[in-house]
């Protein structure tokens, strides 16, 4: 893998780790269950519109929109809402790794190998770890609402692997059009069109702008820039070595978390942290040493690798 190309990845993953940030900003003036709405409307105009519809079956398209987009975000940005800090969710969400890999071993017969048992066993230590310093200081339920969107992730992932798209990241942008209807619907019957109306009148002040300028970030910046670049490595590079790029994210989160927010992580969350990445890290290693082959199937396609580890291509797509 050249430099560049190695650069290029370091860059994508600083993207997604300052997408958290820009959460906050947005989250700061519009309620939750609205911004979803309005992040993934603002994505799926123009894709309807300009990109070609992905050739994959409905219902993995719809799952994958269902899981990546509704249920992740969902629970993220209400966990967020409720003082889940923006750099620990950063953290929190790598849990979807050790979660894809239950969900491929349970639905599509996917071995578990060593290094996934490994990796599984030592992030769930670290997520308990996080988990109880939460529940120590009073805010459990914003770290279990994250929690909750890693397993939408993990949902999403299951979906996007039966999927199998010639074009990964035009996948990756029509399911953008699935979230809007149904989390417009949830926020109008949760938060109310009070709440909406009431986040559009002071867009014009410092806190609007931001929010505008968060929410402008993680479309433009962290969803079309940081997916485009990164499935252009994968479409040239080994899965196993561009993928754990994808552990800078909590990396660049909690650390400008730390810098623009002043967010500070207790001793106790940082050692859960550093197990959660360890965990994650141990369990791609086998696909470090050795990239996967895949086996001509039956129905054209390709068969599932004869055991999965905790960190694939499909694992790293941005928040």
């Amino acid at each position: 893998m050249p430099t560049r190309h190695r650069l290029l990845a370091v860059s994508v993953a600083l993207m997604w780790g300052l997408n958290f940030i820009a959460i906050d900003a947005s989250l700061q003036v519009f309620p939750p269950l609205f911004l979803v709405a309005l992040r993934f409307a603002l994505l799926a105009v123009p894709t309807i519109i300009l990109i070609p519809r992905p050739d994959v079956a409905t219902r993995w398209l719809v799952g994958y929109g269902l899981g990546f987009g509704t249920l992740q975000f969902l629970f993220l940005y209400w966990g967020m809402s409720i003082g889940m800090p923006a750099g620990l969710a950063s953290l929190v969400l790598q849990a979807s790794a050790p979660f894809t890999v239950l969900l491929g071993a349970l639905f599509l017969r996917e071995r578990i190998g060593p290094f996934g048992i490994a990796g599984i066993t030592i992030a769930v230590g670290g997520l308990t770890i996080v988990g109880w310093q939460r529940w120590e200081s009073a805010s459990l339920l914003p770290f279990l609402l994250t929690l909750a969107g890693a397993f939408g992730w993990a949902i999403g992932n299951v979906c996007n692997r039966r999927a199998r798209p010639s074009n990964p990241l035009h996948l990756t942008l029509w399911m953008s059009v699935v979230p809007p209807l149904p989390m417009l619907a949830l926020s109008l019957a949760a938060e109310g069109p009070e709440a909406i109306a009431a986040s559009f009148t002071g867009l014009g002040t410092p806190a609007g702008i931001a929010a505008l300028a968060g929410l402008a970030y993680t479309v433009l910046i962290g969803t079309v820039l940081g997916s485009g670049i990164f499935t252009w490595l994968m479409a040239r590079h080994p899965a196993g070595v561009v993928a754990p790029f994808s552990l800078l994210v909590p990396v660049f989160g909690m650390s400008a978390a730390w810098l623009l927010l002043g967010e500070e992580a207790s001793a106790g969350e940082l050692v859960g942290g550093v197990l959660i990445v360890a965990g994650v890290l141990v369990g791609s290693a086998s696909s470090l040493r050795r990239p996967g082959r895949r086996r001509p199937a039956l129905d054209g396609g390709t068969r599932p690798p004869a055991s999965i580890d905790i960190h694939d291509d499909s694992f790293t797509k941005s928040t």
